[in-house]
């Protein structure tokens, strides 16, 4: 998932302060320990970008036009579980025939595992995960492929204890409130679904909410936009599988996929039944450019495919699709700005709504060739 080739996924994150190519300096005094060295505990620190046993970290590997290329290494000796249940089962036996014993103890067995499990890990060669990052000095962002909870929760204060602040991780929460000053906690739930039985939901999710209203934008307007500042225009284009996801009674998500998930029936009655858009296929059209991924409710890029680029080098090939990368999330916060005019105007967003109900009426009714 390294920036420089193929698909890749990312997290975006506010940085809270203006930064330079001289940040280098403080990566490369948190440099990873030699890899060699890591025992029994993982190694954790930063390493160059260009593999994985990069331990240069200087202004001319690591910086490339506005951006710092850097990635968190952790290091750590582990068994593979096959081999490791193979040796135990092995062991188990010798000592189960030692002692003419048909069956072990749970005891013998955890003191079994111990014993095996502390002759076999300094033997083992270290095994390297990495989480690629990019620090965007011109919009002062973090672009990081740190997609998990837990992936998420060790770059953070790796981040912070190198830089001295933290990022913020930019979800339609956060972004609300950077770029419009909305605070979703001020928002009464939308429901959406023109069923008068249905019950609005117990708290408002914005990104559920803006990926629903995007659906609807895209069947009922023009699909063409144009980035603010004398843009470049763009159409988009949605499409599954989608994932749909309310609380409460009965079945909280529902997936669709393969067909025309987004044109069926089934769509509309989860719309109906007042669930809301979790997860789909989100792609951006600029001229010949190409941009897709699968975005969620919580802004994260998935399986992102970038536009074939012209560079050849590893330098020109970072920058270049960075500035694919950059292209693609103004796209979508441009859309995400427009949602939120609307939603922070109680008169605008209460049209809204009868607006998106009497779509959802319609939903899965126009031919599929349209």
């Amino acid at each position: 998932m390294a920036f420089e080739s193929g698909s890749l996924s990312f997290r975006l994150f506010y940085l809270q302060q203006e930064y330079d190519s001289s940040l280098v300096t403080s990566f490369a005094r948190r440099l990873i320990p030699e890899i060699e060295k890591v025992e029994k505990e993982p190694l954790s620190g930063w390493i160059g970008c260009r593999h994985l046993m990069d331990r240069e970290i200087s202004d001319e590997t690591c910086v490339i036009g506005p951006y710092l290329y850097v990635q968190l290494l952790k290091a750590e000796r582990k068994i593979p579980a096959s081999y490791l249940r193979a040796m135990l089962k092995q062991e188990e036996m010798v000592v189960m025939k030692a002692e003419n014993a048909q069956f072990l103890t749970r005891k013998q067995k955890a003191e079994i595992k111990e014993r095996v499990v502390e002759q076999l890990t300094p033997t083992m060669p270290p095994s390297l995960t990495a989480i690629p990052c990019v620090v965007d000095f011109r919009n002062d962002l973090l672009v990081a492929g740190a997609m998990s909870d837990k992936q998420i929760d060790a770059l953070v204060p790796a981040f912070k204890s190198t830089v001295g602040t933290i990022p913020i991780l930019l979800t339609p929460d956060s972004a609300a409130l950077k770029r419009k000053q909305v605070n979703s906690i001020d928002l009464t739930p939308a429901n959406f679904s023109p069923d008068p039985s249905v019950e609005p939901p117990a708290t408002s999710i914005l990104g559920q909410d803006f990926l629903t209203w995007l659906w609807f934008a895209w069947e009922t307007g023009d699909n063409v936009w144009h980035l603010p500042d004398g843009g470049k225009e763009f159409g988009i284009l949605l499409e599954g599988p989608v994932t749909f996801f309310r609380e409460g009674e009965g079945v909280h998500e529902a997936v669709l996929r393969k067909g025309t998930p987004l044109n069926c029936a089934e769509a509309q009655t989860a719309l109906l039944r007042g669930k809301k858009v979790k997860r789909l296929k989100f792609t951006v059209a600029q001229g010949e450019d190409i941009f897709a991924c699968t975005l969620d409710d919580e802004f994260a890029f998935r399986g992102v495919k970038l536009p074939k680029g012209e560079q050849k080098e590893f330098n020109g090939k970072v920058e270049e699709r960075m500035l694919f990368i950059e292209t693609f999330w103004s796209a979508l916060f441009y859309l995400f700005d427009l949602f939120l005019d609307l939603r922070a105007d109680s008169k605008k967003w209460k049209k809204t709504i009868v607006d998106v109900s009497e779509w959802i009426q319609n939903v899965g009714e126009r031919p599929a060739s349209e």
